[in-house]
């Protein structure tokens, strides 16, 4: 009999790791999950293990600053990552087997002195900098104005892209747009592959707080309905393009916010197609889940009437607003964290040698 996390994958989800620890890693490519993704949290969980001493001695043993040892530690980390996912990205010719690699999240930090227009300049450099010579390493970038303003000219470059901290169908149609358009100006498709990030918890935690006038019905569907319906979008844009990769969601923020809820809340509801990116804890919850098998489940909507008092009572541009804001801390802080991390290990790893 199946696994619950098997019966997703039967589905048709594509099922990744919102981490890049070596162990989980290959855990999870033992159950069929197929790529994997990072961020400095992760990273910053993985360093206070104390199993990763070694390795941060050998880089801060070549005079690197904080900084730089952050950013060669993610790129060992992930490029370990990307090596078990490398079948998968030959098996499937480009289509999966992706890990993914975040950009500096400082460029959105609210003491940045860069303007907007530095900011995308920094965010092409950097995107073309980590992506050289790697096949199945996917670059991640923010759903901000810099970052969606850099987005034509990655796509040129034939960097594949994962836009990250999407929220609204607006964010949505400016990235799709400006990553076709500039897919369109390379000299081949044959290659063109791009993701889009959908955070889902995140959005019915704000309208719990911002819009308790929806009906009992309603409220806490705000994220599922919001994501199927762009979910749909997607699907319909690409389906005359003709292209042999799929460009697909992911859907994140997948943890349950309400104790009262099933873990599986958000994994069900959007089962059956593209990537889901669950933490290992997730995982382990689905894996223990004794909700039956999953079936594919994203294209099935709520009742009517409930999709249409949400689209009607949930202002989507004050979501943004509020969810963007929020974010943006939650993407500048732990980087922040992460470099302050390595500052005390650089004190205790000097101390203890």
């Amino acid at each position: 009999m199946a696994t619950p996390l098997e019966s997703l994958i039967a589905s048709g989800t594509k099922l990744w790791l919102d981490s890049v620890d070596p162990e989980f890693v290959k855990v999870s490519r033992g159950y069929g999950a197929t790529g994997a993704t990072s961020n400095p949290v992760i990273i910053s969980d993985l360093i206070k293990t104390g199993r990763f001493d070694g390795e941060l001695t050998r880089l801060m043993e070549q005079g690197l600053d904080d900084e730089a040892v952050a950013w060669q530690l993610t790129d060992h980390l992930v490029r370990q990552a990307q090596e078990v996912f490398a079948d998968v990205y030959e098996s499937t010719a480009g289509d999966d087997g992706y890990v993914s690699f975040e950009l500096d999240p400082l460029l959105e930090d609210a003491d940045c002195p860069l303007s907007t227009a530095e900011r995308t300049d920094r965010y092409i450099e950097l995107g073309k900098e980590w992506s050289a010579g790697h096949k199945n390493r996917m670059i991640k970038v923010p759903a901000t104005a810099a970052g969606l303003a850099a987005l034509e000219e990655l796509a040129v470059a034939g960097i594949t892209l994962n836009v990250t901290l999407l929220f609204t169908q607006r964010q949505y149609h400016v990235a799709r747009d400006a990553i076709w358009r500039g897919a369109q100006r390379r000299k081949s498709l044959e290659t063109f592959k791009s993701v889009y990030s959908i955070f889902v918890s995140r959005i019915d935690v704000y309208t719990q707080q911002h819009v308790p006038e929806l009906s009992a019905a309603a409220q806490g569907l705000v994220g599922i309905v919001n994501t199927q319906q762009l979910w749909q979008e997607n699907e319909q844009f690409w389906k005359d393009k003709n292209l042999p990769l799929k460009q697909e969601f992911i859907f994140a923020s997948m943890g349950t916010k309400d104790p009262n809820e099933p873990d599986d809340k958000y994994v069900r509801a959007l089962a059956g197609a593209d990537i889901q990116t669950n933490p290992p804890a997730t995982n382990d919850a689905i894996q223990q889940s004794t909700g039956g098998p999953f079936t594919r489940t994203v294209d099935q909507l709520p009742p009517t009437e409930i999709v249409t008092e949400i689209n009607q009572q949930v202002d989507f541009a004050k979501l943004e607003e509020v969810l963007m804001d929020e974010g943006l801390r939650k993407f500048a802080d732990p980087h922040k964290n992460l470099l302050a991390l390595i500052a005390d290990k650089r004190t205790a790893l000097t101390a203890a040698g």
